[in-house]
C-alpha cells in the first residue's frame, strides 16, 4: 500500500521545522517540505508546480507573513500572503483533491474577552496582521469548505526567533529585565502542535472546521518569563511591567486564551500543560 503524501509549506518556520523533527515518528506518511522561494503563497505558479508534481493527499500550510509590527506598514504584502495566497492555496487543494490544513492565530480576536475564546466567537482583530489572517481564514473556508483551520498562540520551539529563546539570551546577558504582565494567553510548544496536526491526519475521520490549539494554562508574558528563569536557574531579576511601558507599532490583544475543548473531543487530542512542555523544550536546548 502506498503511503499518504503530506506537503508541508513554510518548512523553515518554527512549526515546519518541528513537523520535520517528528516526521520519523509517523511512518505511515511520505513528507514533502517546501519553503520560499520554491513554494510562495504570493506566487501562484510555484504553488501549481509543486501540487501538480507532488499530488499530495494532505497539505499543511505553515507559510505566512508573520512580522506583526511590520504588517502595520506592509499591509499589502501581509494581505497578499495571508489572505490572497491562502485563498488560492485552499482552492488549488480542492482542485487537486488535497485535504487542506491551515494554521491561523489568536490575533484574530480583539482580546476583550474574560473567558477563553471559542471557535465561533466573533472575530475582531486589533492589528493588521490579525486582520490579514482573519481574511485568510474566511477565504480558505469559502474556497474550500472541507478545510481544517487551527488557530494557535504564543508559539515557541528550538527553531527560529521566539519568546523563549529571546528570554534565555537576555537572561544570560543582563542582571535585570522587564516583561509585560497585563497580556494573558497560553504558550504553544511547536512540537506539541505538530503532533496534534499529524494525529488529525492519522485520525479515522476528516472533520473540517476551525479548531483552537495551545498548551493548557493561562499566564502572562511575565509568568512565562519567570517559568523560563526558574527552569534555567538564572540569577537575572524579572520585573513585571504594564503594556503601556513597552509600546509597539502594532496593538496586541490583552487576553487571547483559546478554548481547546473542540479539538480535544473531536480528534481525541491530549494537550500538555504549558510548564511540562516548556520543560521538554528547555531540556532539549
Amino acid at each position: 500500500m502506498s503511503k499518504l503524501k503530506i506537503l508541508v509549506t513554510g518548512s523553515s518556520g518554527q512549526l515546519g521545522q518541528s513537523l520535520r523533527e517528528i516526521s520519523s515518528q509517523y511512518t505511515a506518511f511520505d513528507y514533502y517540505f517546501y519553503s520560499r522561494p520554491e513554494f510562495a503563497l504570493d506566487d501562484e505558479q510555484t504553488m501549481i508546480n509543486v501540487l501538480s508534481s507532488v499530488k499530495p493527499d494532505f497539505c499543511i500550510n505553515c507559510a505566512a507573513y508573520t512580522a506583526v509590527d511590520k504588517a502595520e506598514t506592509e499591509k499589502e504584502t501581509a494581505y497578499n500572503i495571508n489572505e490572497g495566497g491562502v485563498g488560492k492555496l485552499a482552492l488549488l487543494c480542492r482542485q487537486y483533491q488535497t485535504k487542506f490544513i491551515h494554521i491561523s492565530t489568536d490575533y484574530v480576536f480583539d482580546g476583550n474577552a474574560s473567558s477563553p475564546y471559542k471557535e465561533n466567537d466573533p472575530v475582531e482583530p486589533v492589528n493588521a496582521y490579525g486582520a490579514s489572517k482573519a481574511e485568510g481564514e474566511k477565504l480558505a473556508l469559502q474556497n474550500n469548505p472541507a478545510s481544517v483551520i487551527i488557530r494557535t498562540s504564543w508559539v515557541y520551539s528550538l527553531h527560529g526567533k521566539n519568546f523563549v529563546k529571546t528570554m534565555i539570551n537576555l537572561m544570560n546577558q543582563k542582571n535585570e529585565i522587564s516583561v509585560v504582565n497585563d497580556q494573558k494567553g497560553s504558550p504553544t510548544y511547536a512540537i506539541d502542535l505538530a503532533q496534534a496536526i499529524l494525529d488529525i491526519i492519522a485520525y479515522k475521520q476528516w472533520i473540517p472546521g476551525i479548531y483552537h490549539y495551545s498548551n493548557k494554562g493561562t499566564i502572562s508574558w511575565y509568568d512565562f518569563a519567570v517559568g523560563i528563569q526558574q527552569k534555567i536557574k538564572s540569577n537575572c531579576t524579572v520585573n513585571p511591567i504594564p503594556t503601556s511601558y513597552y509600546p509597539t507599532p502594532s496593538k496586541r490583544p490583552v487576553f487571547s486564551v483559546l478554548d481547546t475543548s473542540k479539538i480535544e473531543t473531536t480528534y481525541k487530542i491530549t494537550i500538555p500543560y504549558w510548564k511540562d512542555s516548556l520543560d521538554k523544550c528547555l531540556n532539549k536546548l
